[in-house]
């Protein structure tokens, strides 16, 4: 946590239960991608990092929102996202809106359950 970003990246609650704060797409050297597919990998490879860090992987995503400032990369998202999780797939929304912070294209946000298992599809 800093004073440019006084929360939590990753907020457990109980030993199975977390939040995931926004993820915006940067690069490893700490710009930010703005080609579809390169920003949506760079915020799945975080969410990785961040969800790893805090005892989590992205199975443990139950729901995710997405903020895209173009509704046009949505076929893109949809792509990254049927091979970055496995089945069943978390639940997810994608908002369009009309900025994100420092200029990002996307942001994600997520809510984890560790489930030890998968239940079948609904």
């Amino acid at each position: 946590m800093s004073a440019d970003h006084p929360y939590s990246t990753v907020r457990r609650v109980g030993p199975d239960r977390g939040y995931l704060s926004g993820v915006l797409p940067y690069r490893p050297d700490g710009t930010l991608a703005e080609e579809p597919e390169e920003a949506i990998d760079a915020v799945l490879a975080t969410m990785r990092a961040r969800l790893e860090a805090a005892g989590f992987t992205l199975a443990d995503v139950v729901k995710a929102t997405v903020f895209l400032t173009d509704m046009g990369w949505l076929p893109a998202l949809n792509r990254a996202w049927a091979a970055a999780f496995d089945e069943p797939r978390p639940a997810r929304s994608a908002v369009e809106v009309r900025a994100l912070p420092r200029g990002a294209r996307i942001e994600v946000e997520a809510i984890l359950e560790r489930t030890g298992g998968t239940a079948p599809a609904a």
